[in-house]
């Protein structure tokens, strides 16, 4: 049954109910995850991990991630497939299956992570579930306050982080984490990774100035927003910007959205309350309206994406009649992918060096192969140095590329 329609005041004062109950529960209260402790038996259990394997901070060490990984109803392999292939013990990882999961998908993620995953993860204890699944619809604000509810999480669990990845379950790296980790040594770790734009074009009219309610920011299922009857002028206190809704932040810029003192965080959060696709425009023009962070942007989303011609809502379903494209992009993650695509495989085993039950190997882990002696090897059995980094050559492209555009900052 379609939802009945709240007049706009009310439809206001209901989401503004819900986002401010939501940052509050977030900030104040413990986070509901699904942790465990690290000693649980293991299939191939590794060596407890000698001291020079623990993480060393610091400018002249290599900067450390936190990944928000999301998904929906029967996303669980493809969860941890991701997770997989972005795993090292010196990032920070939260994962969250919506409402549209049922319970026991979240349950059997956690037990999979947890029992049948990597010794690795469970020894760095740098892996969580979000224990409690929420209504979030990505046409509308509630994927906003998913990803702020991420972040804020995130920022309890792991003081040490540099930046903030969204990745869905759509979502497939194009480098290792040891590329990855080198090409951002390179640059100052106050910078946002952030597609952006001022040219509204015909967003203007039909995002901006039409007014849409998000009843997932107040049901417990996934339910598409609708529009009011109602329109609205555009804003004169502050300039809007729009752009991919895929995005790297800062910890800075993350503690900003979440902590920030200034008002102007939260401001945005009740004007984005009531606008379609929210997560392409709101941390887009909070940071480009903010002093403090507007020159710490650099205009790329570092992902790939193949539009059709005029293009839809989304990007096409990638497969490997793209693969020699995305290999030549200089983009760290490319999108969007079916589950257990082929072309999937063919990253594996010729980007990752790993095969789908693997984690992917590294300096942290030198003998992480895809086969030792014939028998598949899903585990790491010898520690190496999780505080070097040794790149390929994905990872020397990615870091020119990187130093180059992080060249040409700020909001324009």
């Amino acid at each position: 049954m379609r939802p009945r329609r709240l007049p706009p005041c009310l439809a206001g004062a209901a989401l503004f109910a819900a986002l401010l109950l939501l940052l509050l529960h977030t900030t104040s209260s413990n986070p509901p995850l699904l942790s465990w402790p690290s000693s649980i038996s293991s299939r191939h259990p590794p060596p407890p991990p000698p001291a020079s394997s623990r993480a060393e901070w610091g400018p002249s060490r290599p900067p450390s991630f936190a990944y928000w990984i999301s998904g929906t109803g029967g996303d669980a392999p493809r969860v941890l497939r991701l997770l997989r292939a972005v795993y090292h013990p010196r990032n920070r990882y939260l994962l969250h299956l919506d409402a549209g999961a049922a319970a026991e998908e979240r349950r059997a993620l956690a037990e999979a992570v947890r029992s049948e995953g990597e010794p690795a993860w469970r020894e760095f204890r740098n892996v969580d579930v979000v224990g409690e699944g929420y209504a979030v619809d990505r046409t509308g604000p509630s994927a906003v306050a998913a990803v702020l509810h991420g972040a804020a999480v995130l920022l309890r669990r792991g003081p040490r982080w540099d930046w903030l990845v969204t990745l869905s379950a759509e979502d497939y790296p194009l480098v290792t984490q040891d590329d990855l980790l080198y090409a951002f040594s390179s640059v100052s770790r106050d910078l946002n990774f952030i597609d952006h734009t001022s040219d509204l074009g015909w967003k203007r009219h039909e995002r901006f100035e039409k007014i849409i309610v998000d009843p997932s920011l107040y049901m417990d299922r996934n339910t598409e927003p609708f529009p009011s009857k109602e329109i609205r002028q555009m804003p004169d206190a502050f300039q809007i910007f729009t752009g991919s809704p895929w995005v790297i932040l800062s910890r800075k810029f993350a503690e900003h959205c979440v902590y920030g003192l200034d008002n102007l965080p939260r401001k945005l959060l009740m004007y984005f309350a009531n606008t379609a696709y929210s997560m392409e425009s709101y941390f887009q023009t909070l940071i480009c309206n903010s002093s403090d962070f507007r020159n710490t942007t650099v205009n790329t989303d570092l992902r790939y994406f193949v539009w059709d011609d005029p293009p839809g809502l989304d990007p096409v379903v990638l497969n490997e009649s793209n693969y020699q494209s995305m290999v030549n992009s200089s983009a760290a993650f490319a999108r969007r992918f079916e589950e257990d695509a082929p072309v999937l495989k063919k990253m594996d085993d010729e980007l990752l060096n790993r095969s789908p039950v693997q984690l992917v190997p590294g300096v942290w882990c030198p003998n992480l192969g895809k086969e030792q002696m014939g028998v598949d090897v899903d585990s790491c059995l010898k520690w190496g140095d999780i505080n070097a980094v040794r790149p390929g050559q994905a990872g020397q492209r990615l870091r020119r590329f990187i130093s180059e555009i992080s060249e040409n900052r700020g909001c324009r």
